[in-house]
């Protein structure tokens, strides 16, 4: 696959779900890929990334921001508390806020800073113990507290269960979305973007469909 491949089939479900292409931000996740697999897809004009590591994307994106001339990149993964710091200055949006800790945490910083990243609210759609979001029943609440910290939140994300269809847990999110006045989706990946789209995706993240397999160390 490719990046073109992916825009075209991007198209294709815009298309098919009568939605504007405009509507959709296509996020490029570049974790854990060589350099020349990011540059060859930056030469090709794109210019928006999504990092799981904030160590990572410190070492790598502001060189390539000095070389490139200005790139959004979008942390859309689990967010440390202690790393907050680094990562408000570092991305153009985080779509892992997930607990109240980290709300705060954020919300001091945007004080201080005068400014905060767009933030997505991790939605755990599927209520895996072992992945991280706040449960679908807790969402209202935790959204209105977000809000009454005076946090950008922009929409909410998912990521759901790997032996589950996707469609479901895209529309959960769309409603809880919908019922708090949430305009942003960040949900649908390499394997199921399409459905995203058709569900109402504002936020596609896709890796491995546009760099190729990534190699762990």
């Amino acid at each position: 696959m490719s990046l073109s491949a992916i825009q075209s089939r991007l198209l294709t479900a815009c298309q098919a779900a009568g939605r504007d292409p405009a509507t959709l931000t296509l996020i490029a996740v570049s974790k854990v890929q060589p350099l020349d697999r990011v540059r060859a897809v930056l030469d090709e004009g794109h210019r928006v990334f999504g990092e799981n590591y904030v160590q990572e994307a410190a070492g790598k994106w502001p060189d390539l921001r000095a070389e490139f001339g200005p790139v959004q990149v979008h942390m859309i993964g689990p967010l440390q508390t202690n790393k907050a710091k680094l990562a408000v200055d570092l991305f153009d949006a985080i779509h892992t806020l997930d607990r109240p800790s980290l709300a705060t945490k954020l919300a001091n910083l945007a004080q201080a800073r005068g400014g905060s990243p767009d933030l997505f609210i991790q939605i755990n759609t599927g209520e895996e113990p072992q992945k991280a979001g706040v449960l679908p029943g807790d969402a209202d609440a935790f959204i209105a507290e977000a809000r009454r910290l005076d946090l950008p939140v922009k929409g909410l994300m998912c990521i759901p269960p790997e032996d589950e269809p996707s469609p479901p847990h895209f529309a959960a999110l769309a409603a809880i979305a919908a019922r708090n006045g949430l305009a942003g989706l960040s949900m649908g990946m390499s394997s199921d973007f399409e459905a995203a789209i058709a569900a109402g995706a504002t936020h596609i993240r896709v890796g491995s469909a546009i760099f190729g397999a990534r190699t762990y160390a």
